[in-house]
């Protein structure tokens, strides 16, 4: 299961560099959210039921809107703008600092998450990574760097908002409601950029998978693994999700893997490992990192 979450978060990079070569980043975020939205449904009865689904999505209707901007509207427009300069595999290495992130972000809401020793290292040496991979864009491509680690910030900051205030939400609801608020946020934005001619199968086929696989199947494979090995486990994806979409970028797009790559993402991984070890064992259910 995690090989299978991996691979699918890892190609969603792939798909998002497909999707921005025809389509603007509003279409692109709009349609993934909708198609995601959509793929859900035929879930709720398995999982809660339709009654008991309205009745939390009211309970949680303030903080779902909030998970909706900051882990799905905001972070998946500045990871569509990113791609559209940026080579997928190195969006997918910077994306990974994520946990770096939450790290620094929970040392400032809670005493108990102090950085030090062997975590304080960690977070220093995943951001050297991050400058590293920063500072070897050409062209001004460096802003688009920043769009990227942005949305790691976005990812981390709604991760402990989750963990705080939807932790007795049942993860499908979580799912779903910050899927649909999302898709209705979105919809003004797609509607002004949609594009004068009908997209390509490729990148028309891109928007259903990042939809469809990234999303709906993504966040039932992840709370699936939390649930039967628990979160320490399932956060282990962070490690396997950049090499993979690297290795995609590299066979299906042609993209070049560069040492500043392997260098960053080694550098950024070795951070992760030692930088979250103490969040890790007392880590909250999160929602769901979208890719």
């Amino acid at each position: 299961m995690l090989l299978a979450l991996a691979a699918i978060w890892g190609s969603s990079f792939m798909f998002i560099k497909v999707a921005v070569r025809e389509l603007e980043p509003g279409v692109v975020v709009f349609g993934r959210v909708f198609v995601a939205t959509i793929a859900l449904l035929p879930a709720v009865p398995f999982m809660i039921g339709w009654r008991r689904l309205f009745a939390e999505l009211r309970r949680y209707a303030l903080p779902l809107s909030v998970l909706a901007l900051f882990n799905a509207s905001i972070p998946f427009w500045l990871l569509a703008w990113g791609e559209k300069r940026l080579d997928s595999g190195l969006a997918a290495v910077l994306q990974a600092s994520t946990p770096l992130f939450t790290a620094l972000l929970a040392f400032g809401f809670s005493r108990g998450d102090r950085i030090g020793g062997a975590r304080l290292i960690g977070v220093v040496v995943g951001f050297l990574g991050v400058v590293m991979l920063i500072g070897a864009q050409p062209h001004g491509d460096w802003i688009a760097g920043l769009a990227i680690l942005l949305t790691a910030a976005c990812y981390a900051a709604a991760a402990l908002y989750a963990g705080s205030r939807m932790s007795a939400a049942p993860p499908i609801v979580t799912s779903l409601g910050t899927l649909a608020i999302a898709t209705i946020t979105t919809l003004p934005f797609a509607v002004a950029q949609l594009p004068d001619h009908l997209p390509s199968w490729k990148v028309i086929g891109s928007v259903a998978a990042l939809g469809s696989l990234g999303l709906s199947v993504a966040y039932l494979l992840y709370f699936g693994l939390i649930a039967s090995a628990g979160a320490s486990y399932a956060v282990l994806v962070t490690y396997l999700v950049p090499a993979l979409a690297l290795g995609y970028g590299a066979v299906f797009l042609d993209e070049s893997i560069t040492p500043s790559a392997i260098g960053g993402l080694l550098l950024i991984l070795a951070g992760v490992a030692l930088g979250t070890g103490s969040l890790r064992s007392r880590r909250r259910v999160p929602v769901a990192e979208a890719r």
